[in-house]
């Protein structure tokens, strides 16, 4: 397929991705607002500085892109940044992380029309792509507008790759468009080569995930909150992302762990804020005493349920807790990030399938930091043990902390192929 067969099948589908946006608003509302934006419709920013774009997808790429933002508004501070993502929840993210001090829109559909208008408007010297987000008429006129390209923590799954080999003509225009490729590991870098990537513009740097910090203010203000809700004596529990099918699961464990441990509190994170609702509803469906987060609702002795119905808290609030759960993973969808449980030295659980997360998830199961389970049984057995062998709970923890530590560099890596495509100064 070439890029104007693509770019005429995009546009023919363009009214039914349309009318599948405002189906979802049904739900959450927020994707059918800024819809102009997505066809790259917006005022744009005072052009009085050169650019630098960042695109990250959603929530987890935001995240991940934070700590490289930051260090480019301190270094770059002549240049505007201008943060680009696909979904709601990305957009608050962004938001909240960095205000005013970025411009943010959505990113265009990857229409010629669209793209065209939004270079047009921002006129951006880098494109940096969080992950391997490629779409064939942004790099070709981000390329053709003289931007340059950085595709940062790129990961490429065999399955993955087989799909793009498929399009072998698309990718291999893809690829020739990107400058300078940082992926997370060997095995992908030998994928994007299969693909006929040029290996002088690849470079392993590990994964950006790895490089979280946490803050003297985040742990000091995790301390009291953990206090303020009593947890000394309790075992807590954080069941993070989880996805329709394993908040049932979640319930139903915690339910045959409270027979063990009666005092034992879990704490809920559903992935997407439109079934913050009827996550609610389960939860008090099951006679739960349930505190909402998002209403800043007491958590007390009594409470056997915490709802973290908030946007942009999740990561710091595995830190109240003793264990950590990552949801996505018991059901066939690739599993969520565990380092961010990780960074508070906690032991890990997920399910079967974590292939979004592959190369980190072997890290951290042979340290003995994360425990796979096959199901509910399995999953009980784990909150058993854990709660009742405290050194157990200590070394599988300090193990994660371990296995943090030991990968980080990859944003410094990422910076130096960010300086080397923009210039040092600023």
């Amino acid at each position: 397929m070439s890029r104007i067969a693509y770019s005429t099948l995009f546009i023919v589908l363009q009214p039914f991705i349309l009318l599948r946006m405002i189906l979802r608003s049904r739900r959450a509302p927020a994707y059918r607002e800024r819809l102009a934006e997505r066809f790259g419709f917006f005022k744009p920013p005072v052009v009085d500085r050169p650019g630098i774009w960042i695109h990250a997808v959603s929530l987890g790429e935001t995240l991940a892109a934070g700590p490289l933002v930051e260090r480019i508004l301190t270094e770059y501070p002549g240049h505007r940044v201008i943060v680009t993502t696909t979904t709601p929840t990305g957009s608050a993210q962004v938001r909240r992380l960095f205000g005013d001090r970025v411009f943010h829109v959505y990113a265009p559909w990857d229409t010629p029309g669209a793209v065209k208008r939004f270079l047009k408007r921002t006129r951006p010297r880098l494109l940096v792509l969080m992950e391997t987000e490629l779409w064939p008429n942004l790099l070709h006129y981000s390329q053709r507008s003289g931007c340059r390209i950085l595709l940062a923590n790129a990961r490429l799954s065999a399955r993955s790759a087989a799909g793009y080999a498929k399009v072998a003509g698309i990718t291999r225009d893809m690829l020739d468009a990107l400058d300078w490729v940082g992926v997370q590991n060997s095995a992908d870098a030998d994928r994007f080569m299969q693909l006929g990537m040029e290996a002088a513009r690849l470079k392993v740097t590990g994964s950006v995930k790895f490089d979280i910090r946490l803050d003297e203010d985040t742990r000091t203000r995790i301390g009291d909150l953990r206090r303020q809700w009593g947890l000394s004596d309790r075992f807590a529990i954080v069941f993070a992302s989880t996805h329709e099918g394993e908040d049932e699961l979640a319930l139903s464990a915690f339910a045959a762990f409270r027979k063990v441990k009666n005092n034992a509190l879990l704490l809920l994170a559903p992935r997407h804020p439109e079934r913050f609702e009827a996550v609610y509803e389960l939860c008090k469906s099951d006679g739960l005493r349930v505190s909402r987060r998002s209403q800043s609702e007491t958590v007390d002795d009594s409470t056997d349920l915490v709802l973290l119905d908030s946007l942009g808290e999740l990561s710091a609030l595995f830190g109240v807790a003793d264990l950590g759960v990552i949801g996505g993973s018991f059901i066939e969808r690739g599993g969520h990030n565990p380092l961010e449980a990780a960074a508070w030295g906690m032991p890990i659980l997920c399910g079967p399938s974590m292939f979004n997360f592959e190369d980190i998830t072997a890290r951290l199961s042979e340290a003995g930091a994360l425990q796979r389970c096959a199901n509910e049984s399995e999953l009980v057995a784990q909150f058993e043990r854990l709660s009742e062998y405290d050194n157990e709970k200590r070394r599988r923890g300090t193990a994660a902390l371990e296995v943090l530590k030991n990968n980080q560099g990859a944003l410094d890596a990422l910076f130096q192929g960010l300086q080397d495509l923009l210039g040092r100064h600023s």
